[in-house]
């Protein structure tokens, strides 16, 4: 019940973090609070959001997915490629989400098989994804995003009565199931047992391996779908927009407070997280900074909050 406390303290500052810099960025620059800009800002922490799913479940069981970035770019080429040539839409997403899981499956089985750290397997295996697209495409991608996806996540869309597009109430749908197949559910059960204890959890019959290539194929999976989604937020393909998502997903777990030793953590926090990551670029770039300077203050903000959160024991020696 402790723990369960101090996760929640940790999400709920991370919330009250973001209503602070929005509340900042309100005073300090016009418009901040404009409709067209909130729109623009939910619609940026979605995806984010959506990114950052696999990235959580990864970190919540012992490891890091730095493949994401990469099977970003692979979704995006793919999913613009072949709807270009005529595939039906449906089919394409069937055949990209299919790749993803077999090439996430890869990470955590290779990893957990062979003990090696899932940092390297995932960015070797991801590098080797983004060379057989660029060889496929010669480098220079084409096809556009399907009109029901462009309006699927166009700032100026609608739901209904709500005034945003309909990413956004999906997004927070999508958010509460995964919230709840984590605390809810054995599987995501396991997920933390796993984490907390990798030596004790085979005592629990929890199969490490098994359970490292589920989380790892749902990391490519939730990846593949923030890469679709990002064909129609940018209308066309390029191979290196999933790049600033290494970045952005590890951060906006660790804003939220997951910790990076596994065991710990909740999708609520990172959600949280992405709204505060959203909210700290749009306050730098009104302010007028440079994005070399907005990167630069990102990076001191997550070092500040690995500091503080890496001081505390992992959650096995407080068992």
């Amino acid at each position: 019940m402790r723990e369960r406390l101090h996760v929640d303290r940790r999400v709920a500052g991370a919330f009250l973090i973001a209503a602070a810099l929005h509340a900042v960025g309100t005073a300090l620059i016009p418009g901040y609070s404009a409709p067209f800009a909130i729109r623009a800002m939910l619609v940026l922490a979605s995806l984010l959001a959506v990114a950052s799913i696999g990235q959580t479940i990864v970190v919540i069981v012992g490891g890091i997915d730095l493949s994401i970035p990469f099977l970003i770019g692979f979704a995006n080429v793919v999913a613009a490629e072949l709807t270009g040539r005529g595939w039906p839409f449906a089919l394409v997403c069937l055949l990209v989400a299919a790749l993803a899981l077999a090439v996430g499956a890869c990470n955590g089985a290779v990893s957990a098989a062979l003990g090696v750290h899932p940092l390297i397997v995932t960015l070797g295996i991801g590098t080797v994804v983004q060379g057989l697209v660029l060889l496929w495409t010669g480098g220079f991608p084409s096809g556009s995003a399907p009109a029901a996806v462009s309006a699927f996540v166009s700032i100026g869309g609608t739901t209904g009565p709500l005034p945003v597009p309909p990413l956004v109430p999906c997004c927070l749908v999508l958010a509460v199931l995964v919230a709840l197949v984590l605390a809810r559910t054995p599987f995501g059960r396991r997920l933390y047992a796993l984490g907390s204890n990798p030596g004790a959890a085979p005592l629990a019959l929890i199969r490490p391996v098994a359970l490292w290539a589920a989380a790892f194929a749902l990391s490519a999976l939730f990846a593949a779908l923030a890469g679709v989604l990002l064909l129609g937020f940018t209308g066309s393909a390029y191979g290196a927009v999933g790049q600033p998502y290494l970045f952005q997903t590890i951060a906006a777990v660790v804003v939220g407070g997951t910790a990076l030793t596994g065991g710990r953590g909740s999708y609520a926090g990172t959600v949280a997280g992405a709204l505060v990551l959203t909210e700290i670029n749009t306050l730098l770039i009104g302010l007028g900074l440079q994005p070399a300077s907005v990167q630069a203050a990102l990076g001191l903000v997550i070092i500040a909050l690995v500091s503080l959160y890496g001081r505390e024991p992992h959650i096995r020696t407080t068992i």
